[in-house]
Protein backbone atom coordinates (compact mmCIF):
# COMPACT_ATOMS: atom_id res chain seq x y z
CA UNK A 1 0.00 0.00 0.00
CA UNK A 2 2.61 2.21 0.72
CA UNK A 3 4.25 2.23 -2.90
CA UNK A 4 0.57 2.39 -4.31
CA UNK A 5 0.35 5.58 -2.07
CA UNK A 6 3.87 6.77 -3.47
CA UNK A 7 2.35 6.25 -6.95
CA UNK A 8 -0.50 8.51 -6.67
CA UNK A 9 1.26 11.12 -5.27
CA UNK A 10 3.58 11.17 -8.53
CA UNK A 11 0.86 10.63 -10.78
CA UNK A 12 -1.00 13.69 -9.36
CA UNK A 13 2.06 16.03 -9.38
CA UNK A 14 2.74 14.94 -13.01
CA UNK A 15 -0.91 15.87 -13.86
CA UNK A 16 -1.18 18.88 -11.73
CA UNK A 17 2.00 20.07 -13.12
CA UNK A 18 1.75 19.09 -16.97
CA UNK A 19 -1.81 19.34 -18.16
CA UNK A 20 -0.91 19.11 -21.68
CA UNK A 21 -0.43 15.29 -20.83
CA UNK A 22 -4.31 15.08 -21.41
CA UNK A 23 -3.76 15.31 -25.17
CA UNK A 24 -2.04 11.45 -24.75
CA UNK A 25 -5.22 10.11 -23.33
CA UNK A 26 -6.41 8.39 -26.40
CA UNK A 27 -8.97 6.23 -26.29
CA UNK A 28 -9.37 5.54 -30.01
CA UNK A 29 -7.47 1.62 -29.76
CA UNK A 30 -10.24 0.96 -27.27
CA UNK A 31 -12.98 2.34 -29.67
CA UNK A 32 -11.96 0.50 -32.77
CA UNK A 33 -11.57 -3.08 -30.65
CA UNK A 34 -14.98 -2.22 -28.96
CA UNK A 35 -16.10 -1.88 -33.12
CA UNK A 36 -14.51 -5.01 -33.73
CA UNK A 37 -16.96 -6.81 -31.30
CA UNK A 38 -19.65 -6.53 -33.34
CA UNK A 39 -21.25 -9.89 -33.42
CA UNK A 40 -21.48 -9.58 -29.82
CA UNK A 41 -24.35 -8.07 -27.92
CA UNK A 42 -25.73 -7.74 -24.28
CA UNK A 43 -23.56 -8.65 -21.48
CA UNK A 44 -21.39 -10.81 -23.21
CA UNK A 45 -19.99 -8.07 -25.72
CA UNK A 46 -19.38 -5.66 -22.52
CA UNK A 47 -17.33 -8.60 -20.63
CA UNK A 48 -14.97 -9.26 -23.65
CA UNK A 49 -14.16 -5.31 -24.65
CA UNK A 50 -13.53 -5.05 -20.93
CA UNK A 51 -11.68 -8.18 -19.84
CA UNK A 52 -9.61 -8.70 -22.49
CA UNK A 53 -7.26 -5.62 -22.00
CA UNK A 54 -7.87 -5.72 -18.72
CA UNK A 55 -6.20 -9.45 -18.66
CA UNK A 56 -3.40 -7.89 -20.53
CA UNK A 57 -2.37 -5.23 -18.01
CA UNK A 58 -2.55 -7.97 -15.36
CA UNK A 59 -0.53 -9.92 -16.99
CA UNK A 60 2.15 -7.04 -17.68
CA UNK A 61 1.71 -5.58 -13.64
CA UNK A 62 2.37 -9.18 -12.74
CA UNK A 63 5.58 -9.69 -14.67
CA UNK A 64 6.87 -6.42 -13.37
CA UNK A 65 6.54 -7.04 -9.92
CA UNK A 66 8.18 -10.47 -10.73
CA UNK A 67 11.24 -8.25 -11.66
CA UNK A 68 13.61 -7.54 -9.28
CA UNK A 69 15.20 -3.66 -8.39
CA UNK A 70 12.45 -3.23 -5.38
CA UNK A 71 9.64 -3.24 -7.66
CA UNK A 72 10.70 0.05 -9.28
CA UNK A 73 9.37 -1.28 -12.80
CA UNK A 74 6.29 -1.97 -11.29
CA UNK A 75 5.96 1.47 -9.75
CA UNK A 76 6.94 3.02 -13.10
CA UNK A 77 4.28 1.32 -14.24
CA UNK A 78 1.74 2.03 -12.20
CA UNK A 79 2.68 5.95 -12.27
CA UNK A 80 1.85 5.41 -16.23
CA UNK A 81 -1.68 3.29 -15.94
CA UNK A 82 -2.42 6.41 -13.06
CA UNK A 83 -1.83 9.50 -15.55
CA UNK A 84 -3.31 7.69 -18.29
CA UNK A 85 -6.66 6.84 -16.56
CA UNK A 86 -6.98 10.11 -14.73
CA UNK A 87 -8.78 13.09 -16.67
CA UNK A 88 -9.08 13.43 -19.41
CA UNK A 89 -8.76 16.79 -17.57
CA UNK A 90 -8.38 17.80 -14.02
CA UNK A 91 -11.69 18.86 -12.56
CA UNK A 92 -10.02 21.43 -10.68
CA UNK A 93 -8.54 23.23 -13.66
CA UNK A 94 -12.14 22.97 -15.83
CA UNK A 95 -13.50 24.84 -12.55
CA UNK A 96 -10.95 27.29 -13.24
CA UNK A 97 -11.83 27.84 -16.28
CA UNK A 98 -15.79 29.03 -15.52
CA UNK A 99 -14.83 31.13 -12.70
CA UNK A 100 -11.95 32.88 -14.37
CA UNK A 101 -13.73 33.72 -17.86
CA UNK A 102 -13.34 37.06 -19.53
CA UNK A 103 -16.61 36.77 -21.22
CA UNK A 104 -19.95 34.83 -21.37
CA UNK A 105 -18.82 32.79 -24.53
CA UNK A 106 -15.65 31.71 -22.83
CA UNK A 107 -18.00 30.64 -19.41
CA UNK A 108 -19.96 28.74 -21.75
CA UNK A 109 -17.08 26.68 -23.08
CA UNK A 110 -15.77 26.30 -19.92
CA UNK A 111 -19.18 24.68 -18.73
CA UNK A 112 -19.22 22.06 -21.57
CA UNK A 113 -15.76 20.90 -20.39
CA UNK A 114 -17.94 20.15 -17.30
CA UNK A 115 -20.16 18.00 -18.52
CA UNK A 116 -20.49 14.75 -17.36
CA UNK A 117 -23.51 13.20 -19.88
CA UNK A 118 -24.50 14.21 -23.01
CA UNK A 119 -27.12 16.46 -21.32
CA UNK A 120 -26.56 20.25 -21.93
CA UNK A 121 -24.77 21.94 -18.69
CA UNK A 122 -26.79 24.85 -18.21
CA UNK A 123 -26.03 27.86 -16.35
CA UNK A 124 -27.48 26.93 -13.16
CA UNK A 125 -26.02 26.49 -9.68
CA UNK A 126 -26.99 23.49 -8.40
CA UNK A 127 -26.55 21.55 -11.83
CA UNK A 128 -22.81 22.90 -11.99
CA UNK A 129 -22.61 21.35 -8.07
CA UNK A 130 -23.61 18.45 -9.25
CA UNK A 131 -21.77 18.09 -12.59
CA UNK A 132 -18.55 19.38 -10.80
CA UNK A 133 -18.45 16.48 -8.77
CA UNK A 134 -19.51 14.04 -10.88
CA UNK A 135 -16.55 14.84 -12.82
CA UNK A 136 -14.49 14.84 -9.67
CA UNK A 137 -15.57 11.45 -9.30
CA UNK A 138 -15.04 9.68 -12.81
CA UNK A 139 -11.85 11.76 -13.26
CA UNK A 140 -10.48 11.04 -10.30
CA UNK A 141 -11.82 9.63 -7.34
CA UNK A 142 -12.92 6.15 -8.91
CA UNK A 143 -9.96 5.79 -10.47
CA UNK A 144 -7.78 6.35 -7.20
CA UNK A 145 -10.45 3.75 -5.22
CA UNK A 146 -9.78 0.83 -7.41
CA UNK A 147 -6.08 1.42 -7.73
CA UNK A 148 -5.02 1.39 -3.68
CA UNK A 149 -7.79 -1.87 -3.79
CA UNK A 150 -6.31 -3.61 -6.97
CA UNK A 151 -3.39 -1.77 -8.37
CA UNK A 152 -3.09 -0.44 -12.01
CA UNK A 153 -5.31 -2.88 -12.82
CA UNK A 154 -7.97 -1.53 -10.68
CA UNK A 155 -7.39 2.04 -11.92
CA UNK A 156 -7.60 0.53 -16.08
CA UNK A 157 -10.57 -1.28 -15.27
CA UNK A 158 -12.64 1.48 -14.23
CA UNK A 159 -11.63 3.97 -17.00
CA UNK A 160 -12.50 1.56 -19.15
CA UNK A 161 -15.21 0.66 -17.60
CA UNK A 162 -16.27 4.82 -17.89
CA UNK A 163 -15.44 4.52 -21.74
CA UNK A 164 -18.09 1.72 -22.16
CA UNK A 165 -20.69 3.04 -20.53
CA UNK A 166 -20.47 6.87 -21.18
CA UNK A 167 -19.15 7.40 -24.22
CA UNK A 168 -21.91 8.44 -27.15
CA UNK A 169 -19.68 7.98 -29.70
CA UNK A 170 -19.18 4.19 -29.17
CA UNK A 171 -21.83 2.02 -31.52
CA UNK A 172 -23.74 0.08 -29.26
CA UNK A 173 -26.44 -1.56 -29.03
CA UNK A 174 -29.51 -0.72 -26.71
CA UNK A 175 -28.73 -4.20 -24.64
CA UNK A 176 -25.14 -3.27 -24.64
CA UNK A 177 -25.31 0.03 -23.26
CA UNK A 178 -27.60 -1.11 -20.59
CA UNK A 179 -25.07 -3.37 -19.61
CA UNK A 180 -22.34 -1.01 -19.87
CA UNK A 181 -23.81 1.31 -17.65
CA UNK A 182 -24.40 -0.69 -15.00
CA UNK A 183 -20.71 -1.99 -15.15
CA UNK A 184 -19.97 1.94 -15.15
CA UNK A 185 -22.53 3.17 -12.27
CA UNK A 186 -21.42 -0.20 -10.15
CA UNK A 187 -17.74 0.69 -9.95
CA UNK A 188 -18.70 4.22 -9.22
CA UNK A 189 -20.89 3.34 -5.97
CA UNK A 190 -18.46 2.78 -3.34
CA UNK A 191 -15.98 5.83 -4.81
CA UNK A 192 -19.12 7.42 -4.69
CA UNK A 193 -19.94 6.88 -0.79
CA UNK A 194 -16.89 7.13 0.52
CA UNK A 195 -16.73 11.14 -1.02
CA UNK A 196 -20.21 11.27 0.46
CA UNK A 197 -18.15 10.21 3.76
CA UNK A 198 -15.54 12.36 3.10
CA UNK A 199 -17.70 15.81 2.41
CA UNK A 200 -19.68 14.69 5.76
CA UNK A 201 -16.18 15.50 7.65
CA UNK A 202 -15.13 18.60 5.51
CA UNK A 203 -18.40 20.11 4.87
CA UNK A 204 -21.68 20.80 7.10
CA UNK A 205 -21.80 17.00 8.51
CA UNK A 206 -25.56 17.42 8.89
CA UNK A 207 -26.65 18.71 5.86
CA UNK A 208 -24.70 15.62 3.84
CA UNK A 209 -25.82 13.12 5.90
CA UNK A 210 -29.68 14.20 5.99
CA UNK A 211 -29.26 14.74 1.93
CA UNK A 212 -27.88 10.93 1.48
CA UNK A 213 -30.66 9.50 3.83
CA UNK A 214 -33.80 11.73 2.64
CA UNK A 215 -32.38 10.39 -0.92
CA UNK A 216 -32.49 7.04 -0.07
CA UNK A 217 -36.01 7.66 1.16
CA UNK A 218 -37.41 9.71 -1.66
CA UNK A 219 -35.36 8.01 -4.75
CA UNK A 220 -37.38 5.04 -5.26
CA UNK A 221 -34.48 2.90 -6.51
CA UNK A 222 -33.93 -0.58 -4.96
CA UNK A 223 -31.13 -0.46 -3.05
CA UNK A 224 -29.78 -3.92 -4.70
CA UNK A 225 -29.59 -1.63 -8.04
CA UNK A 226 -25.68 0.24 -7.88
CA UNK A 227 -26.07 3.43 -8.66
CA UNK A 228 -23.61 6.82 -7.98
CA UNK A 229 -27.06 9.20 -8.38
CA UNK A 230 -27.14 10.13 -4.90
CA UNK A 231 -23.95 11.99 -5.27
CA UNK A 232 -25.06 15.09 -6.94
CA UNK A 233 -27.86 15.57 -4.31
CA UNK A 234 -25.43 15.12 -1.31
CA UNK A 235 -22.59 17.41 -2.78
CA UNK A 236 -25.95 20.31 -3.60
CA UNK A 237 -26.77 19.77 0.04
CA UNK A 238 -23.52 20.21 1.50
CA UNK A 239 -22.03 23.02 -0.98
CA UNK A 240 -25.11 24.99 -0.03
CA UNK A 241 -24.72 24.85 3.33
CA UNK A 242 -20.83 25.66 3.32
CA UNK A 243 -21.75 28.87 0.99
CA UNK A 244 -24.93 29.58 3.84
CA UNK A 245 -22.82 29.65 6.45
CA UNK A 246 -20.26 32.44 4.82
CA UNK A 247 -17.63 29.26 3.47
CA UNK A 248 -16.75 32.14 0.84
CA UNK A 249 -17.27 35.89 -0.07
CA UNK A 250 -21.11 35.75 -0.67
CA UNK A 251 -23.61 33.36 0.80
CA UNK A 252 -25.98 33.46 -2.14
CA UNK A 253 -26.85 29.60 -2.91
CA UNK A 254 -28.31 30.65 -6.48
CA UNK A 255 -24.79 32.50 -7.88
CA UNK A 256 -22.94 29.47 -9.49
CA UNK A 257 -19.97 31.63 -9.66
CA UNK A 258 -19.89 30.85 -5.45
CA UNK A 259 -21.27 27.60 -5.55
CA UNK A 260 -18.67 26.38 -8.11
CA UNK A 261 -16.21 28.13 -5.61
CA UNK A 262 -17.14 26.60 -2.84
CA UNK A 263 -17.19 23.12 -4.66
CA UNK A 264 -13.83 23.41 -6.05
CA UNK A 265 -12.89 23.83 -2.04
CA UNK A 266 -14.37 20.46 -0.78
CA UNK A 267 -13.30 18.71 -3.95
CA UNK A 268 -9.72 19.53 -2.87
CA UNK A 269 -10.75 18.68 0.83
CA UNK A 270 -12.25 15.37 -0.42
CA UNK A 271 -8.80 14.68 -2.03
CA UNK A 272 -6.60 15.66 1.65
CA UNK A 273 -9.15 13.24 3.47
CA UNK A 274 -9.04 10.41 1.35
CA UNK A 275 -5.06 10.66 0.60
CA UNK A 276 -4.67 11.26 4.76
CA UNK A 277 -6.76 7.86 5.46
CA UNK A 278 -4.30 5.93 2.97
CA UNK A 279 -1.39 7.22 5.15
CA UNK A 280 -2.52 6.30 8.56
CA UNK A 281 -3.59 3.10 7.17
CA UNK A 282 0.11 2.71 6.00
CA UNK A 283 1.36 3.99 9.14
CA UNK A 284 -0.34 1.84 10.79
CA UNK A 285 0.85 -1.44 9.08
CA UNK A 286 4.40 -0.57 9.30
CA UNK A 287 3.96 -0.59 13.28
CA UNK A 288 1.56 -3.26 13.64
Amino acid sequence: MALRLLAVFVALVICWSVPQLSRWRDDRWFRGWVNRLGDLSGPGRVAVAWLVPLVACALVAGILQALPFFDIAWFVFAVIVLVYTLGPREVEADIDGVLRASDTLRRDEAVVRLQHDEEPLPWFAPALVEAAFYAALRRRFGVLFWFFVFGPVGAFGYRLAQWLGRQASLALDGDTRTAARRLADALDWIPAHLMVFAMALVSDFDAVVGAWKHWHRQSGSPRSRLEPDFLGAVARAGVDADVEAGDGYVQDVSDPLAELEDARRVIRRVLVVWLAVVAVIVLGAWFA
